[in-house]
């Protein structure tokens, strides 16, 4: 019971540990790196791209790791 308390009291205080605020900021930053290199993508899909990352944490990361990639290997095909 005492695990139950302690999730809730941190989504209702917002409280987060500072491990997990810099990997996300570290995410974060990775993913704004990325789309910078990407030139002739439509400044909304970055912000998409960004905001996934954001929201969805490593897994975001990981789909946007990958849709980066793909899309490298294909435009130099």
């Amino acid at each position: 019971m005492p695990r139950r308390r302690t999730m809730l009291l941190f989504v209702l205080i917002g409280h987060v540990p500072i491990v997990l605020l810099l990997a996300q900021l570290g995410m974060l930053y990775l993913a704004i790196v990325d789309m910078h290199q990407e030139e002739d993508l439509d400044f909304q899909v970055k912000v998409w791209w960004v905001l996934l990352v954001l929201l969805f944490n490593v897994v975001g990361f990981i789909a946007e790791k990958a849709w980066v990639t793909v899309r490298r290997r294909r435009r130099a095909s």
